[in-house]
């Protein structure tokens, strides 16, 4: 049966610093937007920051759903699941915001995670979760499955196109949601090429 908790106390603490993966949920305000849910799963980029604060590193990506609904208002429910081991999900219910990589403050996050992403393997922000509700269930729904490894793509991809590449990259994918919404459009205009 579903309990709430007033905290993440050391065991569920334990439980979702172990998990592989976990999904972030977003909406825009009202009924017309779209629904937004997305795995994330780069070892090392999840931290716990205290018993009611949560953050993860927002790597670039093809979107930036979850930031344009934060921007629009706040809402975030982080799930992870037990797929080894005694079945349980965990449920984050809470109000998201985030520290951009030209926000002061983000170095400083940065060092809460051991997953060594930093801007230069795509790391765009920080969202930090300031948790409202903590909730588990049983899980016996989620199927068993053994975690392979990492698939070490994304950073590298985004390490190899370099700084101008992936503020290229984020101001052609990442500047508003699929519903038009304003998301990452944080980076700077690219510096005009001087005529001759």
């Amino acid at each position: 049966m579903g309990k709430v908790h007033e905290r993440i106390d050391d065991r569920l603490r334990a439980f979702i610093e172990a998990q592989h993966m976990f999904f972030v949920a977003t909406a825009p305000s009202g009924s017309d937007g779209h629904v937004n849910v997305s795995p994330k799963g780069i070892g090392g980029t999840f931290a716990v920051l205290d018993e009611r604060t949560v953050a993860y590193v927002d790597v670039t990506a093809s979107g930036a759903e979850t930031i344009a609904h934060l921007r629009d208002n706040g809402r975030i429910t982080l799930m992870f699941c037990a797929f080894e081991g005694p079945p349980n999900i965990v449920r984050l219910h809470g109000r998201g915001r985030f520290v951009t990589l030209y926000d002061e403050g983000f170095a400083d996050l940065l060092t809460r995670f051991d997953g060594g992403v930093d801007d230069s393997r795509g790391a765009r922000a920080v969202v930090v979760v300031d948790v409202e509700r903590v909730s588990d269930s049983c899980g016996y729904g989620v199927p068993l499955m053994t975690y392979a490894g990492e698939r070490d793509l994304l950073p590298p991809f985004m390490e190899r196109k370099g700084e101008q590449g992936r503020a290229d990259y984020r101001r052609l994918k990442n500047r508003t949601s699929i519903d038009g919404l304003p998301a990452f459009d944080m980076d700077p205009a690219p510096e005009a090429v001087p005529r001759t």
